[in-house]
């Protein structure tokens, strides 16, 4: 049975910093994809640019250019901001308390019904609405 997963930018953040648990989640799951084709990761390129921004932003350019070269070599399928996935974050967006970014990352997770790994609140707040596994607990739920 194949499972779906889609990862905001605070999981691969989390998994740069080695915050735990979340880091050794997704290192993990990336470990488990390399090998298991049944196990698919999803990341909006929304999201990796939000990645790009926050690595930027707190280490400069250059960084963040080999870290999103570095993310690009991982099993990690892009998904492309086509109009359909705009206007899905656009409607996420109107109904819940979350970031433009963030609303590509839960219309990702709709759209392929998967589970949305995440530590963010605003995205954990849509645990009624969605598959989330909460990064920031030891456990998966």
């Amino acid at each position: 049975m194949e499972h779906t997963f889609i990862l905001d930018a605070w999981a691969l953040i989390a998994l740069l910093q080695k915050e735990e648990p979340a880091a050794g989640r997704v290192h993990a799951l990336i470990s488990q994809a390399q090998t298991n084709e049944q196990l698919q990761l999803l990341m909006s390129l929304m999201n990796l640019g939000e990645l790009f921004y926050i690595v930027g932003r707190l280490r400069g350019q250059d960084e963040a250019r080999q870290t999103v070269a570095d993310i690009r070599q991982l099993p990690l399928t892009l998904l492309e901001a086509t109009e359909e996935r705009i206007f899905a974050a656009a409607r996420l967006k109107m109904i819940h308390r979350l970031s433009y970014a963030d609303a590509f990352a839960a219309a990702a997770a709709q759209e392929f019904q998967a589970t949305l790994l995440t530590g963010d609140p605003e995205l954990i707040a849509l645990a009624d609405h969605l598959s989330i596994e909460n990064l920031r607990q030891n456990t998966q739920s």
